[in-house]
């Protein structure tokens, strides 16, 4: 089966020269080489808009090789790259170095992100006319920018470029060295909580920027019902608006949490109560998209508990079977809704990534949907082992990822 113009279909798909030149039901006589993928489906390649390479700077958590490999492994073929690295891409010759390491070692298509303000400090005002022709978007990713003049700023000379701010909501003065969800779990277990507030107050905030100065605005990994609920009003007012939002917080709760660091994320795991409202919002198109924000760190690290551990999880590798094992299968969501929340929209709004289409680069994954395995974190392609996914039983695995033609990832070949 090929998922093509919306719709899945039973037929081949003929590639040459990197392109897709027919899909139709014809023979493959007098083809070079033939993949025989009876029993599985084809997919356009995912399309991730928050992950973190860690290159430059951070090349012990992650590079950009291996983050590209991860991503493969999982079925992407496009993924965008946060910047708090080090250094921080603020200018053209901050970027300079991570332009040139994925021109030698990306496996697939990856496009940086431009910082919102200088070394991501909230104090100044990053070159945006510098970065604008080779960064995706604008974000201060991992803080939230805190002065609302300077954010007034960025959007008005980032709309002006016909660029998109893509902004971590965060009220720093709101967060009270909380590390976890301030609900029933921090209570029951005496850790410091995270208000729901210090997400959604920045979003109110943005939002009345937005009515200002007309900018494209996408708001990363939301997590509260209140999120939800604002985004859905800034939409009906037609707003120029988009969020995400990750596959653990559609799945998990803090109340599944445990005291162990690969829980650990930001925003974290909320309550029952907001993750119904997300869920609400991917079935009602509130939310646009699902990204993995892929944040790996090393294992000591993320071995200190949920106080002392850093913030981020891995998830490239597992964000397909996840949801389509917990979303899919129960009912939630259809196959199809899946695929444009991975595929279809963040390719629209970030204008990255092809179709499945004849006269359109290679760029599809080949899963079957009829296996199942469980997860284990040392067959990860990614330096981070650090996932709560570890030990679920899921289907659906990956056999082949393809980029521009060329296999990126093949399953007997790893």
């Amino acid at each position: 089966m090929v998922f093509t113009q919306g719709e899945f279909v039973k037929t081949n798909v003929f590639v040459n020269n990197g392109m897709i030149s027919h899909i139709s039901t014809a023979a493959p006589e007098g083809s070079s080489v033939v993949f025989d993928l009876e029993g599985c489906v084809i997919f356009p390649g995912f399309i991730d808009v928050h992950t973190h390479l860690r290159e430059p700077g951070f090349f012990y958590k992650e590079t950009i090789e291996t983050g590209t490999k991860a991503a493969a492994h999982g079925g992407y073929t496009s993924i965008c790259a946060m910047p708090n690295l080090k250094p921080v891409p603020d200018s053209a010759q901050t970027l300079a170095p991570q332009l040139e390491a994925i021109e030698k070692t990306a496996c697939i298509q990856v496009l940086p992100y431009g910082a919102i303000t200088k070394g991501e400090l909230g104090q100044e005002l990053a070159d945006f006319d510098a970065l604008a022709p080779h960064v995706c978007a604008f974000s201060d990713d991992g803080r939230g920018v805190q002065n609302d003049d300077m954010m007034r700023q960025a959007m008005t000379k980032i709309h002006a470029l016909g660029k998109m701010v893509a902004a971590h909501c965060e009220v720093n003065e709101l967060l009270r060295g909380g590390y976890i969800h301030d609900g029933q779990y921090a209570a029951l277990h005496g850790h410091k909580g995270i208000c729901s507030e210090s997400e959604w107050k920045q979003i109110e905030r943005d939002l009345a920027l937005v009515r200002e100065t007309g900018c494209d605005y996408h708001v990363c990994h939301i997590s509260t019902k209140e999120s939800v609920e604002l985004i859905r009003q800034a939409k009906k007012e037609g707003l120029p608006v988009s969020c995400e939002t990750g596959p653990h917080y559609l799945v998990l709760t803090d109340m599944d949490l445990q005291e162990d660091g690969r829980f650990k994320m930001n925003p974290p795991l909320r309550s029952k109560e907001d993750q119904a409202a997300l869920l609400e919002g991917i079935q009602d198109g509130t939310i646009d998209m699902i990204a993995t924000d892929h944040a790996p760190h090393s294992a000591e690290e993320k071995s200190k508990g949920l106080a002392g551990s850093m913030m981020g999880i891995v998830g490239l590798e597992t964000a397909f079977p996840i949801l389509y094992t917990e979303l899919v299968k129960k009912g939630v969501l259809t196959l199809e809704q899946l695929i444009h929340l991975m595929h279809t929209n963040p390719s629209r709004r970030f204008g990255i990534g092809s179709p499945l289409a004849e006269g359109m680069p290679a760029d599809l994954t080949v899963y079957n949907l009829n296996e199942s395995y469980t997860i284990d974190p040392e067959t990860f392609l990614s330096k981070g082992r650090s996932t709560p996914f570890a030990g679920w039983n899921v289907w659906g695995k990956c056999k082949m990822t393809m980029y521009h033609g060329n296999i990126v990832w093949q399953e007997d070949k790893a």
